[in-house]
């Protein structure tokens, strides 16, 4: 089982294919593991393993993931454990696919190491505005904390509570600041999220405030997802170096 030991956590990820990179993030939010994969109308493991080195991954706590939680520093801890697997796997620099809490994963690394992030595929970004209050609070962590605790985590419901503040108190999608937006200058297609969770007008504030940005509105009804796995497939082409790794 390929699973990567560091500080006290057990890391499990999974490989398909060859060539250049690409790192997924799952959705699901903190149960962000690969199997929401492969309930998605376009899986990027089916769909691209055929052209990229493609490298999926259980978040911590999550799937078959494990580990202690960070509660002063929950996004860095996941971006932390992001790099290591990449580390890990001799990788210096990826394209980065994510959906739902996966998209807020990908703007966290793409402020704290944009050299090793070549472009990101950012699939209904999750985020806080007026159209969803409360849908980010207590109900996220208690349950998740309390399955963790009952399954033997070694963890309390203060830590899951201070962890889950930490991760979601911050708003807007939760990793950076509409400023911080601005100045990424990543390339990015965004695939707009329409719902509670996944609100559009957060796809429409990214689409805004991203300087590199593609966009495509539309990607999960039945009569899209091959034309949008196409954009994504030359998306992720058009900015693969050659030759690297």
């Amino acid at each position: 089982m390929p699973t990567l030991e560091r500080a006290g956590a057990s890391i499990y990820f999974e490989e398909a294919g060859s060539g250049f990179p690409l790192l997924l993030l799952a959705p699901g939010g903190l149960n962000s593991a690969i199997p929401f994969w492969h309930r998605m109308p376009l899986n990027p493991i089916a769909a691209f393993s055929d052209e990229f080195r493609v490298i999926a991954m259980d978040q911590r706590n999550a799937g078959q993931s494990r580990g202690p939680l960070d509660p002063s520093d929950a996004w860095g801890m996941f971006a932390d454990d992001q790099l290591a697997v990449l580390d890990h796997l001799g990788i210096d620099r990826a394209l980065v696919a994510g959906s739902c809490i996966g998209c807020s994963f990908i703007l966290e690394l793409a402020e704290r190491v944009p050299e090793r992030i070549v472009a990101g595929v950012l699939m209904q970004p999750i985020g806080l505005d007026e159209t969803n209050p409360g849908t980010f609070g207590e109900a996220t962590w208690t349950p998740w904390g309390e399955t963790l605790i009952k399954n033997g985590a070694d963890l309390s419901m203060d830590t899951v509570a201070a962890f889950g503040h930490d991760l979601f108190d911050p708003g807007f999608v939760f990793t950076v600041s509409r400023e911080v937006v601005q100045t990424i200058q990543t390339p990015m297609l965004l695939m707009d999220g329409n719902d509670r969770a996944h609100p559009k007008g957060i796809s429409k504030e990214l689409a805004a405030l991203l300087p590199h940005v593609e966009r495509l509105e539309q990607r999960r009804e039945p009569e899209v997802v091959a034309d949008a796995t196409e954009t994504m497939r030359l998306f992720l082409r058009a900015h693969a170096p050659t030759g690297g790794r």
